[in-house]
């Protein structure tokens, strides 16, 4: 259709410019009403081929655009973050007495160990003989103390008859006291020596999976994290919050805990908000407590996000709608002003924004038509025709 004018155009210029050829010396009058007669020809000619052409019809009439009718939602904001899954209970075996040889190795790592489980045995041949010789110590300790004491009773006896000396009867009572001195101190050197020769036995004093076994047969345990064991029944949720949500964050705020690699999501609280600012980071550290899953694994990347801003019945608008000029933020939107369709700008204030949509204080309501599509270029009062769908 636009060649067609484009030719029809063409040949009556041919034919205006071959009058004037023919007609040079022609006064100026004849030449305007010539034109006047050829704008009348070229008017009509537009007019036909806008009856036939029906989008060049529409192009002359509106600018083609895609609209959303508003409505109210509860639009809720989070904080994306990343964190990871955490053991409450990380334990580190250490040596007691001062550690020694490893004679004999019971687990490996991955065991699963319940708390008083044997770990390893230590080199005990010279705690072994210690208890030994306290203990023969304390048996000839009580030969002497009973010895002691039946000489006391007697001296006492003799004492009563008026036979021997005061000296002697004190002498013997001071010696059977001495003697259970001694007694009680060899008594606690058996205990001591039998629980020396217990820390060759090295237990767990927690239940959990031993996740690091960094010593062997021969070598000589001290206990430097030599033994790693952790729970995996009680784990808790950590996570790096910035500082400019300080006042948003407390304990009792909801979260949701993401775990993409298992396709897992989890509802908590959080139980923990640190008090502190890490200066590197500008951050500070939140808990929460995870209920036990076998799918869960200390060190799990987990993804957070903490819901610290909800409103119902609000207004939202895809955030790439909004545009600003000299007079501030506003939005496109559509009405019907006699019968015809036009763009209007309209003034907002903005709230929160969250991914692609953002949250509209004033300036919009429940039913306007936003436009959504080709409203970069869109003017004040322009006439808009809606794209099919």
């Amino acid at each position: 259709m636009q060649q067609f004018i484009k030719i029809t155009l063409l040949t009556v210029l041919v034919g205006f410019t071959a009058c004037t050829g023919n007609e040079k010396s022609g006064s100026l009058a004849d030449k305007k009403n010539k034109l006047t007669a050829l704008k009348k020809e070229v008017s009509a000619l537009e007019t036909e081929i806008a009856k036939l052409d029906t989008a060049a019809a529409n192009q002359a009439t509106g600018k083609l655009v895609v609209t959303a009718v508003l409505a109210t939602q509860t639009f809720n904001h989070y904080i994306d973050l990343q964190g990871k899954i955490e053991s409450e209970s990380i334990s580190y075996v250490t040596a007691r007495g001062g550690g020694g040889q490893v004679k004999a190795v019971f687990i490996k790592r991955g065991d699963v160990v319940p708390k008083g489980k044997l770990l390893l045995k230590l080199d005990d041949a010279i705690q072994r003989q210690a208890v030994i010789a306290a203990e023969q110590g304390l048996e000839t300790l009580k030969t002497q103390l009973s010895f002691a004491k039946t000489l006391y009773q007697k001296q006492k006896n003799l004492w009563e008859q008026n036979i021997g000396t005061e000296v002697q009867l004190i002498s013997a009572k001071n010696n059977v006291e001495l003697l259970e001195n001694q007694l009680k101190t060899a008594q606690e050197q058996v205990k001591i020596s039998r629980e020396q020769l217990q820390f060759t036995s090295v237990y767990s004093d927690v239940e959990g999976v031993v996740e690091d076994v960094n010593v062997r047969v021969g070598e000589i345990f001290a206990g430097a994290g030599q033994i790693k064991i952790v729970n995996t029944t009680k784990l808790k949720l950590t996570a790096e919050v910035p500082e400019n949500y300080s006042q948003r964050v407390k304990p009792g705020t909801k979260l949701t805990i993401n775990m993409p690699d298992i396709q897992k999501s989890i509802q908590a609280p959080i139980s923990v908000v640190g008090k502190i600012i890490n200066p590197n980071s500008r951050s500070f550290f939140i808990e929460a407590k995870v209920a036990a899953d076998k799918d869960l694994k200390p060190n799990q990347i987990a993804l957070v996000q903490i819901l610290d801003y909800t409103i119902s019945n609000a207004i939202a608008i895809p955030v790439n709608t909004l545009q600003n000029d000299e007079s501030g933020k506003y939005v496109m939107v559509a009405v019907t002003e006699n019968g015809k369709l036009i763009a209007r700008k309209r003034s907002v204030t903005v709230g929160e924004f969250y991914k692609d949509q953002l949250e509209i204080k004033s300036g919009l309501q429940a039913g306007d038509q936003i436009v959504t599509e080709g409203f970069q270029s869109l003017y004040d009062g322009q006439l808009i025709v809606l794209a099919s769908k």
